[in-house]
């Protein structure tokens, strides 16, 4: 096969993305080649689409089967069923794509192909939040943006570490949504200042930025961390420094997933979250499932924030 189809941005069609024919895939030593089954999308790709070039192919989620061993016998072997992510650069969303042996790991059978799609980008962002608050065993932990792909892992993560988990909400429909995924209390709107009577909190996670940030670093306690990893409000934030200091010992801790691949091969530990999801441990809050067919208008519903969790999309359909 001289070449496949794959998502590209097209600046002529509606949502800026369309199905396109592409030359095949050439895996280096150390990457396997992946047939693709499902493939899911998060807010940063497709913030990064409407601005990208034309031609440029977008996606880090995946999951499919093997069809070509990595040369230099790493990884799993033809025909194994598997969950990866490529890097900054993406091209996750096409029929075939060579994946690196180090961010990518098998399933077990009785985990879908959707499922397993859920898991790179939103679980291990989840999970590597959370373990940057060490021991949370009985830890009070503060999780904004709750009803995201990652906030929704977030929870689930912290409720089996034992912690007191306080989320957000935006409004009351999605209350029971975020309570569902461990979430002790639920703070509703966008002020979280209500917030402070259930803390001070040992580990703040923050993926909206602005007035919510400012306002989550004013509940840290002593010695505690606050994770920065996204901004859904403005990127700019004005904090009262007095905060931190007169706590004392408080760390801020920007949150970058292709930084933290440089530290920790991300295998292993999607291999962890994939076993999870196996044994009914870890919920995969998939909303929407639909065919890539459907990428343009999939894409839009997510920047509009139109529904939470996470959105799908099969290749077979």
């Amino acid at each position: 096969m001289n070449s496949i189809r794959a998502i590209v941005v097209d600046p002529s069609v509606t949502g800026r993305l369309a199905i396109n024919e592409v030359e095949s895939p050439k895996a280096g030593p150390s990457e396997a080649l992946v047939e693709v089954q499902a493939i899911s999308l998060n807010r940063g790709e497709v913030r990064d689409v409407m601005e990208a070039k034309a031609g440029w192919r977008p996606g880090w989620d995946l999951a499919g089967t093997v069809i070509k061993q990595a040369a230099n016998g790493t990884g799993p072997k033809v025909g194994s069923r598997v969950v990866g992510m490529v890097h900054v650069h993406g091209g996750a969303w096409a029929e075939q794509v060579a994946v690196p042996t180090n961010m990518l790991a098998e399933i077990p059978t009785n985990v879908s192909f959707a499922q397993a799609a859920t898991l790179p980008v939103a679980g291990l962002t989840a999970l590597y939040a959370l373990d940057k608050g060490g021991l949370l065993l009985h830890k009070r932990v503060l999780i904004t943006g709750s009803t995201g792909g990652v906030g929704l892992f977030a929870h689930q993560l912290a409720r089996h570490s034992g912690a007191y988990v306080v989320g957000t909400a935006r409004n009351v429909r999605n209350e029971a949504i975020v309570r569902e995924a461990g979430a002790d209390e639920v703070i509703m709107g966008d002020d979280i200042s209500s917030a402070r009577a259930h803390g001070p909190y040992h580990l703040i996670i923050d993926s909206v930025g602005g007035k919510t940030l400012a306002s989550a670093i004013s509940l840290l306690a002593k010695g505690a961390t606050c994770i920065i990893m996204g901004w859904s409000a403005p990127d700019e934030v004005t904090i009262d420094i007095k905060d931190l200091i007169t706590t004392g010992g408080i760390t801020l801790y920007g949150l970058n997933m292709f930084e933290e691949f440089n530290h920790r091969d991300g295998s292993e530990d999607l291999a962890r979250l994939a076993q999870m999801v196996a044994e009914q441990k870890l919920h995969t809050p998939i909303e929407v499932e639909a065919s890539w067919h459907e990428i343009g208008n999939v894409a839009q519903r997510l920047l509009q924030r139109q529904f939470t969790g996470k959105a799908v999309l099969h290749l077979n359909r």
